[in-house]
């Protein structure tokens, strides 16, 4: 009986942790961050991936710079036809 308690115990733990992993694989794609946790394997695994993904990043984070006061009079000016 030990012996059968015992597996039933694994098999409880096993199906226990592969359930919490696939509970925190749908909330990491929901929420967007696995990325984040995934980026070192990623690098290691499959570079031309990370790299791309980081392209990405660098090009999202990128602000176009506001114009001043001064620079919307002009291209206002510019529109109406006035030089």
């Amino acid at each position: 009986m030990d012996g059968v308690l015992m597996f039933v115990v694994v098999v409880a733990c096993l199906a226990a942790i592969l359930g919490a992993l696939g509970w925190l694989g749908v909330r990491v794609r929901r929420r967007g961050i696995g990325g984040e946790m995934m980026g070192p394997f990623e690098e290691i695994w499959h570079p031309a991936a990370y790299r791309s993904r980081m392209e990405i990043r660098v090009q999202e984070e990128r602000m176009v710079p506001t114009p001043s006061p001064d620079d919307l009079g002009k291209l206002r000016r510019r529109e109406a036809g006035q030089a």
